[in-house]
């Protein structure tokens, strides 16, 4: 039997009006009832597109001619936008983006978890959506044919690296350096088995980690150790898994980033978990603190603790804070930041909380409050376990509107909470991504 062959696409833009924005920030229209979902394109916007793709339930495509713009509508502040798949949302205004991620949070507790909040928060952000991201994965490829190598994000729907001389949604420190990181690697004598930089920045310096398939040179290293030096960044490599990564030259780099309203400082490696954008990370800080409410006399339980973000500031007024985390590295990190801090009243447990949890000693402890922080995948299997504990005020900050709106749907209909207040916070300026807050009380 020969290969069932492609569906020809229509050559011809197609005139449509925008009726919403998708959870990945495309425009959404209907033709004869059928979903088409078009880049480009922003909610009550007369357009014509070209189709990119069809499929049996929906379609897709690009914007080719905005007919009648949106009030939203903005200028992309780079000029890679729309090839490159880092950002999503450039052409809408930073007001616009976060009030459609705040309808996108409601509209999941409705249709997910049939529920929502007494209280709409306002949207928290910095008001600054430039230079904001300090972590990130930068692939890097060698491309015989441009005789260059490329350093960026992927283009979007594609795994090919992106063409950039620049990225101003980094940190500037790294941001403005993606031309002399290219011309760096393309004077290696293994520019082609260099795949992938890593960016750590903390608020002293910064760290580069270059992944090598193959051993480098003196002479490459020397280059390496010399940019470093140029530009004030530790050049870290990796040449396998993650316990391989290691100072290129010297001692590690202690990163660290300050909690000036907590007085606290949280170091971490390179490689740790943080958040992405520093100055809406100590935002969040204030808002849940207010939200949990820790008083003096206060139990506090912590899950998904990570190195201790959350657990020292509510430390600093309650009584006492237990942080229950699943890498072992990072609890261990939290318990040094900890002491680092001089904070005495936390201890911390590895566990996996999406496994039994029946033989944790923690689990057959009283609390008053907790605050959850999980990954993408949220943290319905540890929720039944809260009103057992006593606790009687949850506070969740999520990175997935979707698992929030399942996990308050379980938290309300089956746990006995009631869903208090929820609002979103602009982590991910010009991206799709939502980042929110929610607060739970029986």
């Amino acid at each position: 039997m020969g290969r069932k062959r492609r569906k020809q696409l229509p050559k011809d833009p197609v005139p449509a009006t925008i009726e919403s924005l998708s959870h990945d920030g495309k425009g959404v229209t209907h033709i004869d009832g059928k979903a088409i979902f078009i880049h480009g394109a922003l909610p009550g916007e007369e357009i014509e597109f070209v189709y990119t793709r069809k499929q049996r339930r929906y379609d897709e495509g690009d914007a080719v001619s905005i007919l009648k713009a949106s009030a939203d509508r903005v200028e992309p502040g780079c000029t890679h936008f729309g090839v490159c798949g880092g950002c999503s949302l450039q052409h809408q205004s930073p007001e616009a983006q976060i009030l459609a991620k705040q309808q996108a949070l409601m509209d999941a507790f409705e249709r997910i978890g049939k529920v929502m909040p007494e209280q709409i928060l306002e949207p928290l952000t910095t008001g600054e959506p430039w230079g904001y991201r300090r972590k990130a994965r930068l692939g890097v490829k060698f491309v015989h044919k441009k005789g260059k190598v490329l350093v960026g994000f992927r283009e979007r729907g594609s795994s090919f690296v992106t063409d950039i001389e620049r990225c101003p949604v980094l940190h500037p420190n790294v941001g403005e350096l993606i031309t002399p990181l290219s011309e760096l690697i393309g004077s290696l004598s293994i520019k082609d088995q260099v795949p992938q930089i890593e960016v750590a920045i903390g608020d002293n310096s910064g760290i580069l980690i270059f992944r090598i398939l193959a051993p480098l040179t003196a002479e490459d290293s020397e280059k390496l150790i010399a940019f470093g030096d140029a530009h004030k960044l530790g050049i870290y490599t990796q040449d396998g898994g993650p316990d391989t990564v290691k100072p290129l030259a010297g001692d590690p780099v202690a990163l660290h980033y300050a909690l000036p309203n907590y007085h606290i400082e949280v170091k971490f490696q390179p490689s740790d978990f943080t958040q992405v954008n520093t100055e809406l990370n100590r935002l969040m800080l204030d808002r849940a603190m207010r939200m949990l409410d820790p008083e003096a006399d206060d139990r506090v339980l912590d899950l998904f603790c990570g190195l201790g973000n959350f657990t020292m500031p509510i430390a600093r007024s309650a009584a006492e804070v237990v942080g229950v985390e699943g890498d072992a590295t990072l609890v261990e990190r939290a318990r040094q930041n900890a002491r680092g801090n001089g904070i005495d009243n936390t201890r911390y447990f590895t566990a996996n909380l999406y496994e039994s949890l029946e033989k944790e000693p923690w689990l057959a402890e009283r609390f008053d409050k907790a605050l959850l922080d999980p990954p993408r995948s949220g943290a319905l299997e540890v929720l039944e376990h809260l009103p057992k504990m006593g606790i009687q005020r949850i506070v969740y900050v999520s990175c997935y509107p979707g698992t929030l709106a399942r996990d308050a749907g379980e938290l309300v209909n089956q746990h006995g909470y009631t869903l208090k207040a929820a609002g979103v916070m602009d982590m991910f300026p010009h991206t799709a991504h939502v980042e929110s807050i929610a607060l739970f009380e029986k």
